[in-house]
C-alpha cells in the first residue's frame, strides 16, 4: 500500500504534493517498477482529496516518464525519462533551489553534505 503524507496546511499545490511524494517512493523503492498506483478514487478517498487532483498529479507523473497510465491497470510505476531532458529540469529546478540558497548564505559546502546525507537516506538512486 502507498503511503502518502499530504501537509493540508502548506503553500504547495496538493497535486504537487501528491506527485513529489510518489517521486520520493520510487527514489526510496517503497515504490516499485512495475507496481500499480492505487486508483484514482481509492487514493482520493485514503488522503480525503479531490478525485481531480490525483487525475492531475498522476497525468504529471505521466507525462514526466514516472507512470505509464491503463485503462485496465490504472497508473503503473513505469519509469521511462529521457535522461536529457531530465538533466534540463533538474539543472532549472537547480538553478532556484542554489539562488534561494546563496540568499541565505548557504555554502556550497553545506549544500553537498545536505545531498549526500539525502542520497544516503534514499538509499542511493532509483
Amino acid at each position: 500500500m502507498v503511503i502518502i503524507e499530504i501537509d493540508f496546511n502548506s503553500d504547495e499545490a496538493i497535486y504537487m504534493q501528491l506527485r513529489n511524494q510518489i517521486i520520493l517512493g520510487i527514489a526510496s523503492s517503497r515504490i516499485r517498477e512495475g507496481e500499480s498506483l492505487p486508483s484514482v478514487r481509492q487514493l482520493a478517498e485514503q488522503i480525503g482529496i479531490n478525485m481531480h487532483t490525483v487525475n492531475k498529479a498522476y497525468s504529471v507523473l505521466r507525462s514526466e516518464g514516472y507512470v505509464k497510465v491503463d485503462r485496465r491497470h490504472g497508473a503503473v510505476v513505469a519509469l521511462d525519462v529521457n535522461k536529457i531532458r531530465a538533466m534540463q529540469e533538474l539543472r532549472r529546478e537547480l538553478q532556484v533551489i542554489l539562488a534561494k540558497s546563496s540568499c541565505m548564505d548557504i555554502s556550497p559546502q553545506e549544500i553537498h553534505e545536505l545531498v549526500d546525507d539525502i542520497y544516503r537516506n534514499m538509499g542511493g538512486i532509483c
